[in-house]
């Protein structure tokens, strides 16, 4: 019998008016949701919404403040697996153990394996769950597997081989090796696309779609979940509200659409009715305080029709009263609430020569891998995406293209008055300990405190922000800072290296319209095809086997 065929292939998760707190914020609560064999949820929400923490108390590593967690059957396997880059002196099979949840498997199957030997009471049915577990989560070839399954993602490393020394496209794809790997009956996905070549993106595609157990995901990769996704639940913060949401991520975002149209002519149809019974209300009651003071001043001298006069203005008065109580009487609909969305620009600085950069006939030798030769020109207002599998040699490319790394032969160059901007991966020069403020301020070459702070503030970051350390800033809040930087410093050039990692679906939308809009030219590193579409590219640059393929768009 095979480990996978050990698995629950019937597993169904229930969640029940649950609801999880941060400290003393309420992150979400009254969550109903059921994920059954088959089904991919993905779970979605700004950065901050409990997106994580929802994952980490369904694995049981977080305890609920209310409601109740179900897993059917209840020896179902359960992981939450983040996005976790390897490093250090661990070796890729004691990596995977770990992660696969096969290392502590072994250590409970040992650990029962001894008390059975030593007659303790009980230690029979133990032994019996630790064996099923272990078979179930696939240990016993896992040692067997790995090396196909590696293969199959391009990591082609000796098993025994510290991940420490690996490049940071292998460490991606060892991270990808351990979720292939799974075999937990319910998964849930933190941000698995993540540093993910296109290559990557379609094996996890694949893996996810094909599993018979419910899988949770949360992921900014838009295509990626309209390729996935059975169903979407959102986790609004603001508002403190969970909606669900049948299909992908495109139906997600039209049914939000339409609901908000519904919302906006519901309330629109609501606050005409209103208004227009109180308009009818307050001109009847004029009439009757015009008739009423007519009637005082004596104007009429008759006084049958004094008394006429005055009954009509009583008449007013009940019609008045009549149409306000009309007023309450109506279903009230609330004002759809105003989702306010921050929206930044970047202007580009001074134009620079016709030719931004340029290598011609480069080679870069690095270990046991070559770049080039290559012939490449970037033109001023060009938008080029840099595209390839990881490890193809996207990094040393630019590195070259913009003169960080030194040509083995031929020659590069940069052309006049270019002011670069450049963002990479993990925004590491907002790592630091020293406060946001200082960290922009040498940025800019020792700038005013206070117009630094009004620079920030035009890019969402307020005084909440400016004196705190750089580092504890979320990825988005430091993409923002970073963008605040090359427009104080006026570049007219943008290097952007993966820059939708990390970020939610909102802080991706700011970057794209902001970078849409910028009239500078752009070399992009990214495999978000969404993000690659909305920001205009004009050129691919195709990586395989140290060479370029250019493609015009």
């Amino acid at each position: 019998m095979s480990s996978t065929s050990l698995a629950h292939s019937a597993t169904t998760v229930t969640l029940h008016d649950l609801g999880v707190a941060f400290g003393a914020r309420t992150l979400f609560s009254g969550l109903d949701l059921v994920l059954a064999p088959g089904d991919v949820t993905a779970v979605v929400g700004v950065n901050g919404s409990g997106k994580s923490t929802l994952m980490r108390t369904i694995a049981g590593d977080l305890p609920a403040d209310a409601g109740s967690v179900d897993v059917a059957p209840a020896d179902a396997t359960t992981a939450w697996l983040p996005q976790v880059v390897p490093d250090g002196a661990e070796s890729l099979l004691d990596y995977v153990r770990r992660r696969t949840g096969v290392a502590d498997a072994d250590a409970r199957l040992q650990s029962t394996s001894e008390a059975l030997a030593a007659g303790t009471e009980g230690a029979d049915d133990a032994y019996a769950d630790a064996l099923e577990r272990w078979l179930g989560l696939g240990a016993a070839d896992l040692a067997d597997r790995l090396p196909g399954v590696a293969g199959r993602v391009g990591l082609d490393v000796d098993p025994h081989r510290p991940l420490g020394t690996l490049s940071g496209g292998q460490a991606a794809r060892a991270c990808l090796v351990a979720v292939l790997l799974s075999q937990y009956d319910v998964l849930l996905l933190d941000e698995p696309t993540n540093n993910l070549d296109s290559r990557g993106l379609e094996l996890m595609a694949e893996f996810v779609t094909s599993r018979p157990g419910p899988v949770l995901v949360a992921s900014h990769d838009r295509a990626f979940l309209d390729r996935v996704v059975t169903s979407v639940v959102e986790l609004d913060l603001h508002q403190q509200s969970i909606s669900h949401h049948p299909g992908g991520w495109t139906d997600f975002v039209t049914a939000k659409e339409a609901a908000r149209a519904r919302a906006r002519a519901d309330y629109e149809q609501y606050a005409g009715a209103r208004d227009a019974l109180l308009a009818q209300s307050r001109q009847r009651r004029e009439w009757a305080d015009r008739g009423r003071r007519a009637v005082k001043r004596g104007d009429e001298p008759d006084k049958n029709l004094r008394e006429r006069d005055r009954a009509r203005a009583d008449r007013q008065d009940a019609k008045a009263a009549r149409t306000r109580n009309a007023v309450d009487r109506l279903d009230v609909v609330e004002q759809p609430r105003r989702e306010w969305q921050l929206r930044y620009s970047l202007a580009s600085g001074p134009p620079s020569a016709d030719i931004v950069a340029s290598l011609t006939a480069a080679v870069v030798h690095r270990e046991a891998f070559t770049l080039g030769p290559v012939t490449l020109t970037v033109a001023r207002g060009d938008r080029v995406a840099v595209l390839g599998d990881n490890g193809s040699g996207k990094s040393t490319l630019l590195a070259a293209l913009l003169g960080d790394l030194e040509l083995d032969a031929g020659r590069g160059s940069l052309g006049a008055r270019v002011t670069l901007g450049v963002l990479d991966q993990e925004r590491r020069v907002l790592g630091t300990d020293r406060s946001l403020l200082e960290a922009v301020r040498d940025g800019l070459g020792d700038a005013d405190p206070a117009d630094v702070r009004t620079l920030l503030a035009k890019f969402g970051l307020g005084s909440e922000h400016v004196d705190r350390p750089a580092r504890s800033l979320s990825m988005g809040e430091r993409t923002r800072a970073l963008m605040a930087v090359f427009q104080g410093r006026a570049v007219n050039a943008l290097v952007l290296d993966e820059p939708t990692n990390h970020l939610d679906v909102a802080g991706i939308e700011q970057l794209e319209s902001a970078v849409a809009a910028y009239d500078g030219t752009v070399l992009l590193v990214s495999h978000d095809e969404r993000f690659r579409e909305a920001v205009g590219v004009t050129h691919e640059w195709r990586l395989e086997a140290g060479q370029v393929a250019v493609e015009a768009l």
